[in-house]
């Protein structure tokens, strides 16, 4: 089982609209909580620009 967790950014009480990450052996894994099943696998310089970028903006 991959231990997901929620972004604390994370919109609503109930927590159905969310981004959640999971560090793995091999990956870190992105997903949306409302399409659990679609998962992006990122790497973690991949993601650190991905935030860069965000933050920028």
């Amino acid at each position: 089982m991959i231990p997901w967790q929620k972004s604390s950014f994370s919109s609503g009480s109930d927590g159905a609209s969310c981004v959640e990450l999971a560090d793995t052996d091999n990956a870190l894994l992105l997903r949306e909580s409302d399409d659990p099943e679609r998962i992006l696998q990122v790497t973690r310089g991949g993601l650190a620009a991905l935030l860069q970028q965000l933050r920028v903006r």
